[in-house]
């Protein structure tokens, strides 16, 4: 050991965070707080003019608090510390030091004062008086009264410290040896100190105490305890290896936190889940064939351990498979009268929609049907958008061994139903898109089609599922999108649209009160009439469905709301409630007109004829215009015309000719010009059934004979004369 210090002596202080450094110990330190660099630093300077080596004084802060890069107060140090040499300096300053320093002696440190580097005077470190601080009992080996003598005090602290290096995996041997080596009582409990594992506030209790003996009793009570600790722990390994064998380690450690959680007392979690799993797969409907894929499953998470990553995988498989419907809900019988007035008081029209995926125009309510069939007949209803899919997996399913795995959209679709017999709404089936990843049309034709979907595969899933009681309900805007296969397992029901007519009752009976409720508006607040709905219909919207008429009703109540407050609110208010807006209101209330419609003719000139026109927002009228010039016998064809309709004109001349010979004798073809126009050249029109019209005016212009012009007409023209069945009538 090194000699007492006989005179107090000023020395930088290092203060140290989590380390307490003993007497005769050598220890790395990395330092990087200004404070204590400079104090170094300090300490090399006055080394280098004593020719003497660098020492400080290494304390522990008493407040752990204070971070490594902050300085700390005298008051946040303990009183007692070491006088310790730095045998090695490593680093910079601009980083950090690396020190090799070595313990000399326990001092007191008495008073502080903080100094400054000529250098940076603005930066302090601290220094300190290093009093001398020796034992309060004798180290000789005579006991005095009441005391233990220091041999068996040694004895003790020996046979301590070499029971305690038995449970070390390796070295245990030499380690023991060195331990009967030493001879010096005092550096043997600071070695023991140094290297047991123990908090850092007890370990400078230890440098603190001032009699040997008792230092060295605290030090064999803390190898005591230690000894004890490591004795439960090497009961347990011994207990688990016995048990499952040494190769099973992710097994063994599971088994280790069950084996504490026992000797703690805790409950043991993972078996309690596992036989809450156990059990529910047992109470489940699943068909035998899966409860025993399932219990497969079960069996495998019960020897994973549980930071395995698939732990969670099997973990979502099983709660897939416990909160699917296994069991058909129980048939309700049908009450027709019921289901009638369901589906009357939520849709006007669509006779034949209600006899009876859906086709139609956005807007005509082929979703909102869907709703009406699951309530009409009693059944829950759930819904998936199938536009933009382009991943057959959305449909079948990710396979497990994926990361993010998830089952297909129907699968999905049943789970939140809570039931095998929903109805179910595939939506847009038309928008399905055909990616890289596969063709998710192919996918559901195992899903629509009755004979076979009784034994669905997802891929998620991985066993078969019964979807032959749900009842699939596809929309589509358009048939051309959706395969021949796909579209062979289903029943067509065409949704053309509403009339002006339908689109009234709609307005009146449907979304009116619906839009009065959510604009916070009563009857006696609001009159419209029908005159006003009617013309929202003509002048504001152009569509076949009623999306559009909505937002103007929404429109117009948001207007006549601020009127029916400043109604109530303004005693002066010219307004009287209920208010009742008029159609020349509506320029005001909504905005200037968006769509004219042809108008039937007072008095039609020869050549001048009222065509029916279809389109997918509805009918329209239009007129077919046609004269003659004096020319070589050239037909000109204007109004942006398709091909189809082209070919019409040619028709309806070539018939006019061939048919007609008493006009035909009359004109001179080949020196006659001829001109057909329709009327909104701005808008592209084609399509076959405009012959009729255009035979009839060519034929009241050779005849000068006017047409009536409240009579319409439409329909194809062949050369032989005949007209061809038409459609879109109700348009």
């Amino acid at each position: 050991m090194a000699i007492p210090l006989e005179t107090s002596s000023r020395y930088p202080v290092l203060a140290l965070r989590n380390l307490v450094i003993f007497p005769g110990i050598s220890v790395p330190i990395r330092v990087g707080r200004t404070q204590s660099l400079h104090a170094i630093r300090r300490a090399r300077e006055i080394a280098n003019q004593a020719a003497e080596p660098i020492r400080v004084i290494a304390v522990l802060q008493s407040a752990p608090e204070v971070d490594h890069t902050e300085p700390v107060t005298s008051d946040q140090l303990h009183s007692v510390g070491v006088l310790c040499e730095i045998e090695r300096i490593k680093g910079s300053e601009s980083e950090s030091l690396q020190l090799f320093v070595k313990g000399i002696e326990r001092v007191k440190l008495q008073e502080f004062a903080e100094e400054n580097l000529a250098a940076e005077s603005k930066t302090g470190f601290l220094t300190a008086l290093a009093a001398g601080f020796p034992n309060s009992d004798s180290a000789a080996g005579a006991s005095t009264a009441g005391q233990e003598p220091i041999a068996n005090v040694m004895t003790a602290l020996k046979e301590s410290a070499k029971q305690l290096v038995e449970f070390l995996p390796t070295g245990a041997d030499q380690l023991a040896a060195l331990i009967e080596g030493i001879n010096d009582v005092d550096f043997l409990t600071y070695v023991a100190a140094a290297n047991l594992d123990t908090p850092i506030e007890e370990k400078q209790k230890i440098l603190e105490e001032p009699s040997l003996r008792e230092r060295a009793a605290q030090v064999v009570l803390i190898m005591s305890r230690i000894k004890s600790e490591l004795q439960v722990k090497n009961e347990i390994r011994e207990k688990l290896n016995s048990k499952l064998g040494k190769s099973q380690r992710e097994l063994i450690l599971r088994e280790q936190m069950k084996a504490i959680r026992e000797e703690l007392g805790d409950e043991a979690s993972e078996e309690e889940r596992a036989d809450d799993y156990r059990k529910k797969i047992e109470d489940s409907k699943m068909p035998d064939d899966t409860k025993k894929i399932a219990r497969d499953e079960l069996k495998r998470l019960e020897g994973l351990s549980n930071q395995s990553p698939e732990t969670h995988v099997i973990r979502n498989y099983l709660d897939l498979l416990l909160a699917l419907p296994w069991e058909a809900d129980p048939e309700q019988p049908i009450d027709l009268k019921k289901a009638k007035e369901s589906l009357e008081a939520d849709h006007f029209g669509l006779d034949k929609v209600k006899k009876r995926i859906l086709i139609g125009p956005p807007g005509v309510g082929k979703t909102s049907l869907g709703t009406s069939i699951a309530k009409a007949i009693g059944r829950k209803f759930v819904r998936a958008a199938l536009g933009g899919v382009r991943d057959d997996a959305e449909i079948r399913g990710h396979r497990r061994t994926y990361i993010g795995a998830m089952p297909g959209r129907v699968i999905q679709g049943l789970k939140r139903a809570g039931t095998m017999n929903p109805v179910f709404m595939l939506d847009e089936i038309d928008k399905l898109s055909r990616g890289f990843s596969g063709d998710p049309a192919s996918a559901l034709l195992e899903v629509l089609d009755p004979e076979q979907n009784d034994k669905f595969h997802d891929h998620y899933l991985d066993v078969p599922y019964d979807l032959s009681k749900v009842l699939f309900i596809a929309t589509a805007n358009s048939l051309e999108g959706i395969p021949g296969p796909l579209l062979d397992r289903m029943e067509v029901i065409d949704l053309n649209g509403y009339t002006s007519v339908e689109k009234l009752n709609i307005g009146r009976n449907h979304l009116l009160p619906k839009q009065m409720t959510e604009h916070g508006l009563k009857s006696e607040h609001v009159n419209i009439g029908d005159d006003v709905i009617q013309a929202l219909i003509s002048g504001y919207t152009r569509e076949a469905g009623v999306r559009s008429l909505q937002r103007q009703l929404a429109g117009l109540l948001r207007s006549l709301a601020t009127r029916v407050v400043d109604a109530q609110t303004n005693a002066d208010s010219k307004e009287s409630l209920p208010i009742k807006p008029t159609v020349d209101e509506l320029d005001t209330l909504v905005g200037p007109r968006r769509f004219d419609h042809e108008e039937i003719l007072k008095i039609a000139p020869a050549g001048v004829v009222t065509g029916l026109a279809w389109t997918p927002v509805g009918g329209e009228i239009l007129f077919v215009e046609a004269t003659s010039m004096p020319g070589a016998g050239k037909l000109t064809l204007t109004g942006q015309l398709g091909d189809v309709m082209k070919e019409s004109a040619q028709i309806a001349l070539t018939l006019i000719r061939s048919r007609l010979p008493q006009v035909a004798e009359q004109i001179d073809f080949e020196k006659r010009d001829f001109h057909v126009h329709v009327p909104a050249g701005a808008i592209p029109k084609d399509g076959p059934s405009a012959g009729v019209a255009m035979v009839t005016a060519l034929t009241s212009l050779l005849t000068g004979k006017a047409m009536n012009p409240r009579i319409a007409m439409t329909g194809e023209v062949t050369l032989r004369g005949q007209v061809t069945p038409i459609g879109g009538v109700k348009e």
